[in-house]
């Protein structure tokens, strides 16, 4: 899984706990697209996880 290039937001980690309370390993994938944003004059394309594109930290080209 891809990890975001502004923040480094990637995939978490932990466990699903069943009724029972049995444990089992979970993965958790963060919200990350591949977008081309401008980046120092041109653009480039980026993986960028949507709570940074939401909040304005990269500008879209």
């Amino acid at each position: 899984m891809a990890k975001c290039d502004v923040c480094g937001k990637g995939v978490h980690f932990g466990n699903n706990v069943s009724h029972s309370h049995r444990r089992s390993n979970a993965v958790w994938s963060s919200n990350i697209k591949r977008v081309r944003c401008k980046v120092s004059g041109g653009s480039k394309r980026m993986h960028v996880c949507t709570r940074c594109l939401r909040s304005g930290r990269v500008e879209r080209a």
